[in-house]
């Protein structure tokens, strides 16, 4: 099975699915933050089904890193849960969180540890969506080998090499797409698993929507 090919949008993108589609784009992983402009919604989650793709889920926290608390994931995981339900985002699947390149080792014993307490005792329970982390290598690892994320999507790293973790990677190229230079940043997904995406597929009469995702590699926080 090849690898995954998609892209990082911090906006809406469906209008461009057809160009996307013709990149050999197979995902676009999409945000929920406070900012409403940002936001994946139902309308978006639909039409990007509908064109075939599937997503995934980024929560972008206005947080800085000396205000990860427990109290904070709590706040940051329940606005994520309220925000994904609103899409239609099906349980089972997972909401990726930025934690910011330059999180440290040190920080795992900490802050993070306490955060990501926070944010599994947000969305687990009935709602049953998995935790992922976006950052460092070493936040990403650390969270993963603790057992307190269950996915991880490895920013930059000098060396470009993919840890056996990071089920997503993230290039340093640009897209541009009918015309316009998007800035949209290429991820690549490890062939044979799937980082918890998912898609929406309509109803016999268009109204009533079955919810379905893809996980290969499942398995909930």
């Amino acid at each position: 099975m090849a690898a995954l090919r998609g892209c990082d949008s911090p906006f809406a993108i469906a209008d461009h699915a057809a160009s996307l589609r013709q990149r050999g784009i197979d995902f676009v992983m999409r945000r929920y933050s406070r900012d409403p402009a940002s936001n994946l919604d139902a309308s978006e989650t639909r039409r990007l089904s509908d064109a075939g793709f599937r997503i995934g889920a980024l929560w972008e926290s206005d947080a800085v890193p000396d205000g990860w608390s427990r109290r904070r994931g709590l706040l940051d995981g329940a606005e994520a849960l309220r925000l994904a339900r609103a899409a239609g985002q099906p349980p089972g699947s997972a909401i990726y969180f930025a934690l910011g390149e330059t999180a440290s080792a040190a920080d795992l014993d900490d802050k993070l540890t306490q955060y990501l307490a926070g944010l599994r005792a947000a969305l687990g329970g009935g709602a049953g969506y998995r935790v992922g982390v976006r950052g460092s290598h070493a936040a990403c690892a650390g969270l993963v080998d603790r057992g307190l994320a269950a996915l991880s999507w490895l920013a930059p790293t000098p060396s470009g090499a993919a840890a056996r973790h990071a089920l997503l990677q993230w290039p340093a190229a640009r897209l541009v797409l009918d015309g316009v230079e998007l800035r949209l940043a290429p991820v690549l997904g490890q062939a044979g698993r799937d980082p918890g995406l998912f898609s929406v597929a309509s109803g016999a009469h268009g109204d009533a929507r079955r919810a379905r995702f893809h996980a290969a590699d499942h398995g909930r926080t």
